[in-house]
């Protein structure tokens, strides 16, 4: 009995109606303010863990990994493409030419980069092929001048599957007539969308068109490489250029999009650390919750320690009682929590397409939507941090409780 009296009279306390009204209402905002606080956490955890897979499965799925190029073009690129995929981590590599130029449409212009691609390669290197809503990689046969255009990008050019656009590039062609840009015309054959910034300003065409294009004859601009670990994309990439030798250069995807990963780690950081301390905050108000019941129920404490009740059981009781505060607050934020996290990239389509208003502009942000991607481990993290500071706060109302002397107490009543 002795052993279940520190839960019985604990859970009481939490259960029973006080007569000072401020206590009750202090213990209810401490449980608020953990549970919103937890709840919070665990929502912005989950944003900023979407935003991290979108980057490496969307954009590092649409950007290569690594990319090897040779001085003056690269001739014999099949050869060079079997021996690269025998290395380790390497598993997949496609030629690639790349043009920076400009598409026009009926007044319309947009800059972008076309990339020129062998379509039977390009699904080792690219998911493309999993985001195309008009069209085929196939259609990109080599002579007939299709071009796949990004959503926004076709959008902007306010053109569809089937349409003509004129594609300037800045280099001159020396005529009879004088000095002219180089321009070519192309049909469309199909619209991708993945989401990304990436759907206004890129666009795919055969390689061999493009190589007639900028006069390239029969060599390719570079092979891009698939790894199948993507952080290892640094290492691989010096490894393979020692062994090539002169003449080789590499660029992996930390030049173009490694300063936006590291951004989301630190704000990730960051931010769980920024919100842990409201977590904190709001934990720590249980210890001025406990020191003014211990000060309500100095009589009832006196009474226990008359008849029997040890200094450590008089201690327990009020650290069941801001556990039980803190647990409800804490199991009730994680399962708010992760509620939010599971719908909150529903909730904001949903206000978006109700109110117009879109959040995230592709041509600012790199994705156009709120991805949220909820890890089990941050729940336990969070939901174990709580737990600990929720316990740590009991100690000192309930060392103050210990102490209590009843005779001085009982002296006045």
């Amino acid at each position: 009995m002795l052993d279940r009296l520190p839960f019985l009279i604990g859970l009481r306390y939490v259960r029973a109606k006080r007569r000072n009204h401020f206590i009750s209402f202090i213990s209810l905002t401490s449980m608020l303010g953990l549970m919103l606080g937890v709840a919070v956490l665990i929502l912005v955890l989950s944003v900023m863990n979407g935003f991290d897979h979108e980057l490496r499965t969307r954009i590092l799925g649409m950007v290569p990994h690594t990319k090897i190029e040779a001085q003056g073009g690269m001739t014999d690129w099949q050869t060079l493409a079997e021996r690269l995929e025998k290395r380790d981590h390497v598993i997949g590599a496609a030629p690639y030419v790349q043009q920076q130029g400009m598409f026009s449409s009926e007044g319309r212009t947009q800059g972008a980069m076309v990339n020129g691609i062998k379509p039977s390669y390009e699904s080792k290197v690219s998911i493309i092929d999993e985001h195309m809503t008009q069209g085929s990689l196939d259609d990109l046969a080599p002579g007939e001048w299709h071009v796949v255009l990004g959503d926004l990008l076709a959008r902007n050019l306010g053109v569809g599957v089937g349409d003509r656009v004129t594609l300037l590039v800045p280099e001159a062609s020396i005529t009879p007539g004088g000095v002219f840009p180089r321009l070519k015309r192309f049909t469309v054959s199909g619209i991708f969308k993945i989401g990304a910034d990436l759907d206004a300003n890129l666009a795919y065409a055969n390689i061999e068109d493009m190589q007639k294009l900028g006069r390239l004859g029969d060599s390719v601009g570079g092979l891009r490489l698939e790894l199948d670990d993507l952080f290892q994309a640094g290492p691989v990439t010096n490894a393979i250029v020692d062994d090539l030798g002169s003449g080789y250069r590499g660029v992996d995807w930390t030049y173009t999009h490694g300063n936006l990963f590291q951004a989301i780690q630190m704000e990730k950081r960051m931010i769980g650390l920024l919100l842990m301390v409201i977590v904190a905050v709001a934990a720590f108000n249980i210890v001025s919750t406990l020191v003014m019941v211990v000060t309500d129920k100095h009589a009832d404490i006196a009474i226990l320690r008359t008849i029997g009740a040890k200094p450590g059981t008089i201690m327990r009781i009020f650290m069941v009682q801001g556990m039980a505060i803190g647990t409800i607050g804490t199991v009730v934020g994680v399962a708010l929590g992760v509620v939010l996290a599971l719908s909150v990239s529903d909730l904001i389509a949903w206000f978006e397409a109700l109110t117009g208003i879109q959040f995230l502009d592709p041509n600012v942000y790199f994705i156009s939507y709120l991805p949220s991607q909820l890890q089990w481990g941050d729940v336990g993290i969070i939901a174990g941090s709580a737990f600990v500071l929720t316990f740590l706060s009991t100690l000192y109302p309930a060392w103050r409780a210990a102490r209590i002397q009843p005779a001085e107490v009982l002296r006045y009543e």
